[in-house]
Order: structure tokens, then sequence, then C-alpha cells
């Protein structure tokens, strides 16, 4: 029986900046996530973002990018204060596995660690992107029922998820 792999996530090191560089996605995923060059070099020139590195057994598998204020997201205000979650992706090599739910439940409870002060995650969506939907709504996020029309590649669903809870030690 093949053992589980450790998936966990960390904010980008220069240690495994090249190893994110090489990820890429299949060309008609790229209607919905821009290219890691772009999306890293994105991520760290914005104040109130942070990228994020999705690691497998301590090799780079997938990236993403918090953004301290959800509302540059969508361009909406939210009840309770929201982190958004941007730009996330998994290798292809890696695609196909179900780590996609497991990266992002690491995500949740990273985000929940070190934001103690958000309550909600929230993302865009792309309304033709099956796969992607699929997968935030196994990971428990839900449509806001509100469109966002702003995305380069189309009408978009507004999703949230409240944040785990902290465990106390």
């Amino acid at each position: 029986m093949a053992e589980t792999p450790d998936i966990r996530v960390a904010p980008v090191e220069a240690s495994f900046r090249d190893a994110l560089l090489a990820l890429s996605v299949h060309d008609e995923q790229y209607a919905f996530v821009g290219r890691i060059a772009v999306s890293l070099v994105d991520a760290e020139s914005c104040a109130g973002s942070e990228p994020m590195a999705i690691l497998c057994d301590g090799e780079p598998m997938g990236f993403y990018r918090i953004e301290r204020h959800a509302n540059t997201l969508a361009e909406v205000e939210f009840a309770r204060p929201t982190l958004g979650l941007r730009s996330f992706f998994i290798d292809t090599r890696w695609q196909g596995r179900g780590l996609g739910t497991r990266a992002l439940e690491a995500a949740m409870h990273d985000m929940a660690h070190r934001y103690p002060w958000a309550k909600d995650v929230a993302l865009t969506v792309n309304l033709r992107n099956a796969p992607g939907l699929a997968l935030y709504r196994r990971a428990g996020f839900q449509e806001t029922g509100g469109l966002y029309h702003g995305g380069r590649s189309g009408p978009q669903y507004l999703m949230l998820r409240a944040l785990p809870r902290s465990n106390p030690t």
C-alpha cells in the first residue's frame, strides 16, 4: 500500500522558487489561471498579497496567493473579515490524484493559523471551469449567489467558505 503523501503549504522561499517557476497547467486551463511567472511576480509586488507554494513531500506541486483584502477579488465588501484566495493551481504532473482538495484544506488551516482575525475565505471561479468548481465545492466553498463579470475569461462565481476554527493546544 502506498504511503499518503505529506501535503503542506508555505510562503514562497528562494530555495524552491525555480521549481515553482517550472510548474504548469494544461493549455486549456490557462483560460482560468495565469502563468506562474506572472502570478508570482505580481503577488510579490503587491503589498496585500502573499505568494504561497503547495508542497508534496517537500516538492513544489502547486501555487496560490493570499489576498489580505478580499474585496480586491470581485470588488465587493464582505460582512465578516475575509481573505481572498487567488491563482490556485496544481501542476499537470500532480493533477488527477485527489491532491487538490487536500492542498485546499492545508491552505485553509494555514490561513486560519496565520490570520486569526479572518473568518472567511473568498475566491472566484469561471463558470466554464467545471473541474475547478467541483474542487472548490468538495472543499466546502459555496456560491454567494452573485457573479463577478470582471474576469478576463468571462463571468465567474463568487464563492465563500468559513475558515476552520483553531484547535486549542
